[in-house]
């Protein structure tokens, strides 16, 4: 098997795909939004291609990967090529600062978290809590227990805690229609597409030979009906915890 990549390694090819599958789910943007409060303006760190940018604020994104910045809409808020750990804005420019599924690829989540409070009074942050989580999933505990390789400090309470965050949970609804990793729990076939897997780095993270031995299981599974069998329990739930919550400074 050949060794995990950082996020940063892959993240420039997979990201050339990243709108086929990746949009704002209302749902979850309602959370987000509504923890926005009253913040006129926003600051989007690792803004991608502007999913869950509120429209009714005046925003301004941060992306570093040019191929994610290339692919924002035209009418999109301004991007600004910058790092979350260095982030080019004096203290307190904007109302709030918002990061959705993103700081898990920065150098330093910890330094990110604290740059954005430094330049907003206000910090959201949209995430997955892997701490007690992962064997919940039965993508992960089934086909993927490599993953756990690709955890590592702070946890999301280490991070919440570095800003004086609260943590709140998100569940995700059963046809959830961003595609982020957790998304298709009730929609197994989903995986077998892989223009789905590449809506998200962690299939590219742990490298094509766990890739190929997690598919073909999982497709023997739907197969043979033992995945039905096994996950009967979540088969009539319409949202389920899965562990995203969020950060809420």
């Amino acid at each position: 098997m050949r060794p995990p990549r950082p996020p940063s390694a892959d993240y420039e090819r997979i990201g050339a795909t990243y709108t086929a599958t990746r949009r704002t789910e209302p749902r979850i943007a309602a959370h987000i939004w509504a923890a926005l409060g009253d913040a006129r303006t926003v600051l989007n760190v690792g803004a991608g291609t502007g999913s869950y940018e509120p429209r009714d604020r005046v925003v301004v994104a941060v992306e570093p990967s040019a191929v994610m910045a290339a692919q924002r809409p035209p009418d999109a808020a301004p991007v600004v090529r910058a790092l979350a750990g260095d982030l080019p804005f004096h203290d307190g420019s904007f109302d709030a600062a918002m990061a959705v599924l993103s700081d898990h690829h920065w150098p330093d989540p910890i330094a990110g978290l604290r740059e954005m409070a430094r330049v907003a009074r206000r910090v959201i942050v949209f995430q997955w809590d892997g701490a007690g989580t992962v064997d919940r999933y039965w993508l992960l505990r089934d086909y993927l227990p490599e993953f756990r390789t690709l955890m590592h400090p702070p946890t999301l309470a280490e991070r919440a805690a570095a800003i004086g965050a609260r943590m709140e949970p998100v569940p995700i609804p059963w046809d959830c229609a961003d595609g982020f990793f957790h998304a298709f729990w009730r929609r197994p076939e989903a995986y077998l597409d892989e223009t789905v897997r590449r809506g998200s780095s962690v299939w590219a993270r742990l490298g094509p030979d766990v890739e190929s031995r997690a598919v073909a299981a999982l497709r023997a599974d739907l197969e043979s009906g033992a995945w039905h069998e096994r996950n009967a329990s979540i088969l009539d739930r319409d949202e389920l915890d899965l562990g995203y919550r969020l950060l809420v400074g």
